[in-house]
């Protein structure tokens, strides 16, 4: 099944993607590829499966990159994008990290 990133929270690892089926499956980040990132907006592909939890994503794949797909809301000014593209690891500092300097 394919997929688009809701919200994904680096630092805390779990986020929901919406299926082609309008339904939400929650992610962690066990379920992703080690050194894959994904992000709001993202296309993925993914298994659904029905846990006692409730809806999940396992097996998570990244198609496209959200800002790169045709007709993607975007993220904030191109540079923003740019720069977050170039360093994966600086996504943690949108997530309320700023004390950390």
């Amino acid at each position: 099944m394919q997929g688009t990133v809701k919200w994904f929270n680096r630092v805390k690892g779990y986020g929901f993607i919406q299926g082609e089926d309008a339904k939400e499956y929650f992610v962690h980040f066990t379920s992703i590829p080690k050194g894959t990132f994904i992000r709001d907006n993202d296309l993925v592909s993914f298994y659904p499966s029905e846990t006692d939890k409730g809806l999940q994503a396992q097996n998570i794949q990244l198609i496209q990159k959200g800002s790169e797909r045709e007709g993607a809301a975007p993220a904030g000014n191109g540079n923003a994008a740019a720069s977050s593209d170039e360093e994966p690891e600086s996504d943690s500092e949108d997530f309320g990290d700023e004390t950390q300097e």
